[in-house]
């Protein structure tokens, strides 16, 4: 048996992060699909919530639709763009992603 304060130092969440968490994003990582199952706070019914994910280093974080049709335009006018990172503003649905190229 383990004690709690031994399991506790050793947690770690299996919670997908989120794409502003990290401090450069190659261009090239593959996006997968991913789904959860929640509770509607409102409804108090389950749900389905689906996502977009990048996979590095063995965590996903999560990708903002918003942020896939920023890189679009970033890359219409820079195609040999290799890196890039997300800043995010504001909180909860009202939160905004500014994704930002990087030489």
């Amino acid at each position: 048996m383990s004690k709690i304060n031994e399991l506790a130092k050793g947690y770690e969440t299996k919670a997908t992060k989120n794409i502003t968490e990290l401090n450069e994003v190659p261009v090239d990582l593959e996006v997968m699909n991913d789904e959860f199952e929640t509770v509607d706070k409102k409804t108090n019914q389950t749900k389905i919530v689906k996502q977009k994910v990048v996979n590095l280093n063995g965590v996903n974080y999560r990708v903002p639709n918003s942020v896939f049709q920023q890189l679009k335009v970033i890359l219409e006018d820079n195609p040999n763009l290799k890196k890039f990172k997300v800043k995010a503003s504001g909180t909860g649905m009202e939160t905004r992603y500014q994704v930002i190229p990087l030489v």
